[in-house]
């Protein structure tokens, strides 16, 4: 361990003591790197902005994750600030780089923060970055409102629901937490996790697959009794009992040229020579579907 932070210690004070790069150089380091490849000139560009990316990690440190990662991270983000750098237009690299810089560090943030990736949309990023400091900014100016006034606040500032607000207010305000880990003393015998006490008011997994398999077994009973229906009466039975807008009497009759009462007529029809198309397959099936 004191092997790493000796390690960490050096490399922070290497790219603390690196030189500046005046804007002259700085600009002929970033056109030999994007024009001819020149490793060593992207090594100097990299090697003079370290200091920036260790300030922008240092911003992220009360996310309680390792130093030495968010630098690491930050520092993919200036390379890909490099690669990305066009020195024609006229603007110094740290003010391109701290944009990539920051972006990296943010994302290894959403990543390992915690186990539940949040934070997937560009307003839920900033929800999750600018919370804490906007609530802390509403809190100093001393007025006393409400906790759903002060989410409401929030909401309309970022530009996301009150509810995300409140979603992420909770997050941020606790840590992750196993469902195995003990509510009791581990070594009890009578020890419960918290997995125990979930409750689920859905059906049991042995319910659901027996509802699955009628469901398949009356969906191939139904298939084989509609074959017994010629195609007019299988029109009516279907406009008529298989769609969610049933048609009516009158209007299915107009189009099939037929007065309503026919259409009455065999539509009782059809479902008479369902009925026997099922008892014939199966005594219980009729049951199940008419």
């Amino acid at each position: 361990m004191a092997r790493v932070m000796g390690v960490r210690q050096r490399f922070v004070k290497a790219a603390m003591n690196a030189p500046f790069l005046g804007r002259e150089e700085e600009h002929d380091l970033a056109v030999r790197w994007k024009a001819v490849g020149d490793q060593d000139a992207l090594h100097r560009l990299a090697s003079a902005h370290i200091r920036l990316v260790i300030a922008i990690a240092a911003r992220f440190k009360h996310y309680n994750l390792p130093m030495a990662d968010l630098i690491q991270e930050g520092h993919v983000g200036l390379l890909e600030a490099a690669a990305r750098f066009d020195p024609e237009r006229e603007v110094r690299f740290s003010t391109y780089a701290t944009w990539w810089i920051r972006a990296a560090i943010q994302d290894y943030v959403l990543r390992n923060w915690s186990i539940v990736r949040g934070g997937t949309s560009s307003a839920q990023k900033a929800l999750f970055f600018n919370l804490r400091r906007m609530r802390a900014r509403l809190a100093q100016r001393g007025e006393d409102i409400s906790t759903s006034q002060l989410y409401q606040n929030i909401a309309e500032t970022i530009g996301v629901s009150v509810n995300d607000v409140a979603m992420m207010d909770a997050r941020l305000s606790g840590h992750d937490m196993s469902l195995n880990a003990p509510m009791s003393d581990p070594d009890s015998a009578a020890s419960s996790e918290r997995q125990d006490f979930l409750v689920w008011d859905g059906p049991a997994p042995d319910e659901q697959a027996g509802e699955e398999i009628d469901r398949v077994r009356r969906a191939k009973w139904l298939r084989a009794a509609l074959a017994v229906l010629s195609e007019r009466e299988m029109r009516i039975l279907r406009e008529r009992r298989l769609v969610d807008n049933a048609s009516t009497l009158e209007a299915l009759g107009s189009r099939l040229g037929i007065s309503k009462e026919r259409v009455r007529q065999i539509e009782t029809r059809a479902i008479e020579k369902l009925r026997q198309a099922l008892d014939a397959q199966q005594p219980d099936a009729r049951t199940a579907m008419i």
